[in-house]
């Protein structure tokens, strides 16, 4: 359960009376810990307990970027969440255990977080203004004084914008933090990015951190559309206000906008739908992109006068609340209905309340929002690490009133997966407390599923609907119950980063400032592909390259593991030696693998593993190759 572990959350804080930070059932505040429960507006030191043991704000980097104004707004001067994100990935990562947890009937059930008698520490660097966000001086002071504090792990489900700072670059705070968070022993998990399924977008592509794709889970909650014709259709909604009981007419919205000239009433634009004919109407709204989503077209619609959503779009992962009751569908669907209201006389339509359905739908698929690598900075590092569930997750969220103390919302986005693996961390370090942060991303890559309910691959959401390849899922979707007995781990110690961003051609002496000591770069002509991660990933295979890596024995003393080797169409793979045998004296072993280009051209990354096993333990590294023709005179 993550006992006596401290989990420290950087984010826009936390709502501390909401049930799943209540301390019953958790242990003493361990005796190492040296943070504060920090006051400000509408937070004292009464609000923290055995389950949030400190919290601490930084507003002074925001102050110096952006002037603000607090009267009358949603926002705190305090730890105090004022915009809900926090609270939900605080409770994902570690909420305690609450009975009767619901939104508004849907998802029922025991809500508790990955590590549920793990300590929270509360950082709060994000801000809920006009223009609000999260600033570099504010993000570097927190993992500072987490640092400082003595957190054993930390959660950022924050990123940057494509393209990617230098790793030593001040405006990549992300990076420089979690290095000297890394070089004190703490695992940080951050989230991948929501700019999928373009392919290099991946945020948070440091090699030290752990970077977390998000997937969807087996919980659907499907409505009916019954048509005026007798005829069923299905969509999904999480909206449960007041439904209209009969039928009412029903739309189409390029048939009612307010200026026919314009061209936008299809997607029900705001301000774009005629209210003397769309009031008393339910309307099918069709996005032929990602620009207008089903809250503010469902907006529009109540500003009209409708009375219910239809929206249709392209597969786009999680479910919004909406104004009016709505009905999310896909394109197929959205054409039949679009259809029907062609042909019939008067078209009408009812819409359904969702209900919550667990175990039919097949999961985990990657999201479609989930950014892809290879990582547009270091591609030899592959980014995201792992897969973890991030689609209408339900947590802990910021009450709609200040006198309110309770709320559970749904939420999409990586930045609901990284705390999901922050929560599995906190169990691996229970178990294993010396273990570094690169040895339990290690065990948590290679440990990592492939494969869905239904036996298959495990297949991405987008636009392509393909096998989810490394770039997609890293290793990977999260298995808890096998990270924790990995086999082998890949390590990595302090001089090898080191020298990764001395390759980088980083200077000598912002890596100096980074590090806090004095360095000396190795000129090595492999320094990057060499890099101890549980993955290889070479960009330009020219004809041929040899890689190095060792792997550390943390299972039975005596072991004897086997390569199994499945190499990418394209490129012939050879593992020396083919067998590592562990003793009480070898307790970590060498090894090399040579790639080798079989087509004259290609240009296209391929995939494939490389797994040592021991008959217990399956070690797998995903690999990812782009052969690449080398021209003469280029």
């Amino acid at each position: 359960m993550g006992q006596g572990t401290i989990i420290g959350v950087i984010d826009s804080g936390v709502w501390p009376e909401s049930r799943s930070f209540h301390d019953e059932g958790m242990g003493p505040v361990p005796s190492r810990w040296k943070g504060i429960c920090q006051q400000g507006e509408s937070f004292n030191s009464s609000n923290c307990n055995r389950k949030i043991i400190g919290a601490r704000w930084f507003v002074k980097g925001f102050q110096d970027q952006i002037p603000f104004n607090t009267a009358g707004g949603r926002e705190f001067m305090s730890p105090r969440d004022g915009e809900g994100h926090g609270s939900h990935t605080a409770s994902t990562a570690a909420g305690n255990f609450v009975e009767k947890v619901s939104y508004k009937g849907l998802a029922a059930g025991l809500a508790r977080g990955g590590a549920p008698l793990a300590h929270l520490a509360i950082y709060k660097v994000c801000w809920n203004f006009e223009d609000g966000g999260c600033t570099d001086a504010d993000l570097l002071k927190a993992f500072d004084k987490a640092i400082h504090d003595g957190v054993d792990i930390l959660s950022v489900s924050i990123g940057n914008n494509i393209p990617l700072f230098s790793y030593v670059d001040m405006r990549n705070s992300i990076a420089i933090g979690s290095f000297h968070a890394t070089l004190n022993g703490i695992p940080v998990v951050c989230s991948a990015g929501n700019g999928g399924p373009i392919s290099q977008t991946v945020q948070n592509t440091a090699p030290w951190l752990i970077t977390v794709a998000a997937s969807t889970i087996d919980r659907t909650f499907p409505a009916a559309i019954i048509l005026g014709n007798n005829r069923t259709l299905w969509g999904q909604s999480i909206t449960t206000g007041q439904h209209n009981h009969g039928f009412a007419s029903l739309t189409y919205s390029e048939r009612i906008p307010l200026n026919p000239m314009v061209d936008s009433a299809k997607d029900c634009q705001p301000g774009s739908l005629n209210a003397t004919l769309a009031a008393g109407k339910i309307i099918i709204c069709l996005s032929e992109s990602n620009t207008q989503d089903m809250l503010s077209a469902s907006i529009s619609v109540f500003q009209a006068g409708g009375v219910g959503l239809i929206f249709a779009q392209f597969h786009h992962d999680g479910i919004e609340l909406c104004k009016v009751p709505c009905v999310k569908v896909d394109y197929e669907v959205g054409t039949q209905i679009v259809s029907y209201i062609r042909k019939a006389r008067s078209p009408t339509a009812k819409l359904s309340f969702p209900k919550t359905v667990v175990g039919k739908r097949v999961s985990p698929r990657l999201a479609s929002f989930s950014s892809r690598g290879p990582s547009s900075i270091s591609p030899e590092v592959l980014k995201p690490d792992i897969a973890a569930p991030g689609v209408d997750i339900l947590a802990a969220y910021r009450p709609a009133s200040r006198d309110q103390d309770d709320s559970y919302e749904f939420l999409s986005g990586t930045s609901m997966a990284c705390p999901h693996v922050t929560g599995i961390v906190a169990l691996i370090k229970s178990l294993h407390p010396n273990w570094s942060p690169a040895a339990i991303r290690s065990a948590l890559v290679t440990s990592a599923s492939q494969t869905a309910t239904d036996g298959m691959k495990i297949f991405e959401e987008g636009s392509t609907r393909k096998e989810a390849d490394p770039f997609d899922i890293g290793g990977g979707h999260v298995n808890p119950g096998k990270a924790v007995n990995p086999g082998l781990v890949y390590d990595v110690v302090t001089e090898d980063y080191i020298q990764f961003l001395c390759s980088m051609g980083c200077s000598r002496s912002s890596i100096t400032s980074l590090a806090n000591a004095t360095i000396k770069c190795k000129l090595k002509s492999n320094t990057r592909l060499d890099l101890n991660l549980p993955s290889i990933t070479i960009p330009d295979l020219k004809t041929k390259v040899t890689v190095t890596r060792k792997v550390t024995n943390v299972g039975n003393v005596a072991s004897v593991y086997r390569a199994v080797v499945q190499a990418p169409f394209g490129t012939s793979m050879r593992v020396e030696p083919e067998t590592l045998s562990f003793n009480s004296t070898y307790k970590t072993l060498s090894f090399k693998v040579t790639f080798l280009s079989t087509l004259k051209f290609q240009g296209d990354y391929r995939f494939g593993s490389l797994a040592w096993t021991d008959g217990e333990h399956f070690v797998r590294s995903p690999i990812s190759v782009r052969a690449m023709e080398a021209y003469a005179g280029v």
